[in-house]
């Protein structure tokens, strides 16, 4: 199971304990926030795709959407999503518990910047009842990113940047 995984990457850093399963479901940026009681933007979905034949992770803000001039900008192809069978065959995870932790081998992870403007997010932890709270330091530290992207849009006080 892939909250498994995601417990053992936390374990190595004594943060396992921090992984919160929820009584409800949190497969999606309207259900986690309720589930969690904060603002959907706060939700750290992480979007997978696929980039040269391997599987590029895009974790970005709950209310963000993907601009794709902006990513074939930043990725030189197409924004190509993954199919459910492809999320798991090469992620590691089902859809609505994708994350950037526990992951397989090979897969990129990228960090958007529509998640900078808050001090702490939530993504999920390998299943569609699982979250943590992590600042964008510990967000950083323990998805083992790639680098920063800006390749979203619609996002923010200003419906985008």
């Amino acid at each position: 199971m892939a909250i498994e995984k995601v417990k053992a990457h936390f374990r190595k850093y004594g943060m396992e304990d921090r992984i919160r399963e929820l009584d409800m479901p949190s497969a999606t940026v309207e259900l986690a926030a309720r589930a969690l009681g904060c603002e959907p933007a706060r939700i750290a979905k992480t979007l997978s795709f696929l980039a040269e034949g391997h599987a590029v992770l895009v974790v970005a803000a709950g209310d963000a959407k993907i601009d794709n001039a902006r990513y074939k900008a930043q990725f030189h192809t197409k924004a190509k999503m993954l199919t459910p069978q492809e999320v798991q065959e090469l992620v590691g995870h089902a859809v609505g518990g994708v994350c950037p932790f526990g992951v397989n081998e090979g897969v990129e992870v990228y960090l958007d910047v529509s998640l900078k403007r808050f001090d702490t997010v939530f993504p999920a932890c390998g299943s569609s009842n699982s979250a943590i709270e992590l600042t964008i330091p510990e967000l950083e530290k323990y998805s083992g990113y790639a680098a920063w992207v800006d390749v979203c849009k619609g996002y923010g006080e200003n419906g985008g940047f």
